[in-house]
């Protein structure tokens, strides 16, 4: 029955994703999420013992989370459907990538400040290439993180186990920092972040690449090794092998270029608007694969 209701909730988010005239008037729940993440770090991260206050943050939200979770089980499978189809992020992430090549036709400022949208890196300066590498890896890391991962572990927990991995999810986008203000008190959201991200990000390669990996397994794995997120690289080094191009590369935070390793090295690095275009069709296949795969589940 987790099979079926997880199907359900994916085909829905696929057909409605976040309607704008619903959202409008009530909050998302992942911006409540959000709301409580922002309260216990205002509450807590004052205090000297950041690193505790921070793991003890991190146990309360998911003592909230199991909690919502158990209410949604408790009310049945409609409930438990809407849940998955609110909280999985399929076709957000298809318009929000797609926004970014639609943009770049224009010009390469519209691409610059279509991107910024879904990324953290400083976006002022970016040729059109960079752009579209940009949006390629969100769209690949994203992927994993509001799509496969949330999925899998509704499979594995039911309604409490999505809750608690977007969750902790919310958390790590917010405070899972290695800055001043969040180095210490977002460690522990952060380290969980990447233990429930782990699986998810080598399925979510294995679903982009397909069984024979694009001929290039040992590659996508040195290249994950090499990034600077022990579960982002998986997907991206997936994605460009799919694609024929070269991702990351060097980039610029804060007004600091930050020279990382290329994904995929050798590959095509002149890439623009239609190479996005084919990336949302990956997104697309794979989602496919993924349901292909949940149903087998429920048959079984």
């Amino acid at each position: 029955m987790t099979a079926l209701v997880l199907a359900a909730g994916m085909a829905l988010d696929a057909a409605f994703g976040e309607p704008a005239w619903l959202w409008n008037r009530i909050r998302h729940p992942a911006v409540m999420l959000g709301s409580l993440v922002a309260a216990l770090t205002k509450r807590l991260n004052a205090d000297p013992h950041r690193r505790l206050m921070g793991a003890i943050a991190v146990v309360v939200l998911i003592v909230i989370a199991l909690i919502i979770g158990l209410v949604i089980q408790t009310l049945g499978t409609v409930a438990e459907t809407l849940a998955v189809a609110i909280l999985l992020a399929q076709k957000s992430l298809v318009q929000h990538v797609t926004a970014v090549a639609n943009a770049l036709r224009l010009s390469a400022r519209d691409g610059r400040m279509s991107v910024a949208m879904i990324v953290s890196r400083d976006t002022r300066d970016m040729t059109p290439a960079q752009v579209s590498r940009a949006a390629i890896e969100s769209a690949a890391e994203n992927l994993s993180d509001g799509v496969i991962a949330p999925a899998f572990w509704f499979l594995l927990g039911g309604a409490p186990g999505i809750v608690l991995y977007k969750a902790i999810n919310t958390a790590d986008s917010m405070i899972g920092y290695r800055t001043p203000e969040f180095e210490a008190f977002g460690w522990a959201a952060a380290r969980l972040d990447d233990v429930l991200n782990l699986i998810p990000a080598r399925l979510t390669a294995l679903l982009v690449a397909g069984p024979t990996g694009c001929g290039d397994w040992r590659g996508i794995i040195r290249d994950a090794g090499q990034h600077k997120s022990p579960n982002a690289g998986w997907p991206e080094a997936a994605i460009s092998r799919r694609l024929g191009i070269a991702l990351a590369g060097p980039r610029v935070y804060n007004g600091t270029l930050r020279q990382l390793s290329w994904v995929n090295e050798t590959a095509r690095r002149d890439i623009g608007s239609n190479d996005i275009d084919a990336a949302v069709h990956v997104l697309w296949r794979t989602w496919l694969w993924a349901l292909v795969g949940t149903l087998a589940i429920a048959l079984i």
